[in-house]
């Protein structure tokens, strides 16, 4: 089973969620910036381990977001390419989790 989109339209978030997801996303901006200056200015490894792991937990909250909204948007309303909800759910979180 492999599916190119999960969604047969443009997006099947909710504003509010996008909204938060945006945020989210520019925060990480921001945040993956801050850590190039920190190499830049010769910072200690430590810290930038540090400042790289809250990243990634940030990254990993925006993939459950992401998961959220495609669970209540695209699977509650029947969007999804798959025809079966358990096929829908196992192709979502492969794709999700493809690459952690």
């Amino acid at each position: 089973m492999v599916a190119t989109r999960l969604c047969e339209h443009e997006s099947c978030l909710q504003a509010e969620r996008m909204a938060d997801l945006q945020a989210r996303l520019s925060r990480l901006e921001g945040h993956v910036r801050a850590i190039n200056r920190m190499l830049e200015a010769g910072r200690d490894c430590q810290s930038l381990l540090l400042q790289v792991s809250a990243v990634k937990s940030a990254l990993n909250q925006v993939t459950v977001k992401l998961l959220e909204g495609y669970v209540e948007g695209c699977m509650a309303r029947g969007d999804s390419p798959e025809s079966l909800p358990l096929d829908q759910l196992k192709g979502a979180l492969a794709l999700a989790l493809k690459y952690s």
